[in-house]
C-alpha cells in the first residue's frame, strides 16, 4: 500500500477529511483497490445500471455509497454524502468527469463538497499495464484484464480555497483540479 495512502488513511481516523478525486475511465481499477485495501470510504455513484453495478459491489466489501450525479439528485447526493462523512468518518470517492463527461473535464461537486465540509482533495491515477478500453464509451472506460499489473498514483491531499465559490472560482479550482490529475505520471517501478 503507498505510504501516502497509509498516511492519509491514519489522519482520516484521526478526524482529518478527504475527498478522493479520480477520473471515470479509470475507476474500475481505482475502486477495486480503495474497497479492498481500505475503509471508511463513501463513494458517489449514479443511479444508473452501471452505477447499481459499481454500487452493488462496493457495499458488498463494507464500503458506503450515495446515489446520485451532476444530472441526476446531485445536491441531495452531496448533502448525503457531507452528513455521512461528518456522521461515519469516511472519505468520499468522486468520479470527477462522470458520470457523462466530458471525458477528463471534472464537474463542480468534489470541490463544493471539499470546501463545505473542509476536507482536502487527494488526487489519484491509475496505469493498468494490460486492459480493454471501450473505445466507443464517452470516457474510454478502461476494464483492467485479469492478473495485469496496476500503479496507482496519489497526489500530495490540498485544500480548495475558501472563497466564495462563484463562476469565476469554481472555473479556477476546476482548472486546478484538472492540471493536479493530469499531472500525475506514472509511478517508477
Amino acid at each position: 500500500m503507498p505510504d501516502l495512502l497509509d498516511d492519509i488513511m491514519h489522519r482520516n481516523r484521526a478526524g482529518e477529511r478527504f475527498v478522493i478525486a479520480l477520473w471515470h475511465d479509470e475507476l474500475f481499477p481505482i475502486a477495486g483497490y480503495g474497497c479492498v485495501y481500505t475503509t471508511g470510504l463513501a463513494g458517489i455513484v449514479s443511479k444508473s445500471k452501471d452505477g447499481q453495478f459499481v454500487a452493488s459491489i462496493m457495499e458488498g466489501l463494507g464500503q458506503t455509497t450515495v446515489r446520485g450525479s451532476s444530472k441526476h439528485g446531485g445536491v441531495r447526493a452531496l448533502l448525503e454524502v457531507k452528513r455521512v462523512m461528518e456522521r461515519e468518518n469516511r472519505m468520499a470517492v468522486f468520479a470527477v468527469d462522470g458520470p457523462r463527461g466530458p471525458r477528463h473535464e471534472p464537474k463542480d461537486g468534489a470541490i463544493f463538497l471539499a470546501q463545505r465540509v473542509g476536507a482536502k482533495i487527494v488526487p489519484i491515477r491509475a496505469y493498468t499495464s494490460r486492459k480493454k478500453v471501450f473505445e466507443k464509451a464517452w470516457d474510454r472506460f478502461q476494464l483492467p484484464w485479469f492478473f495485469s499489473h496496476c500503479d496507482l498514483v496519489f497526489g500530495e491531499p490540498y485544500a480548495v480555497t475558501k472563497a466564495k465559490l462563484d463562476a469565476d472560482t469554481l472555473a479556477v479550482e476546476r482548472k486546478r483540479l484538472k492540471e493536479t490529475l493530469d499531472s500525475l505520471g506514472q509511478s517508477e517501478g
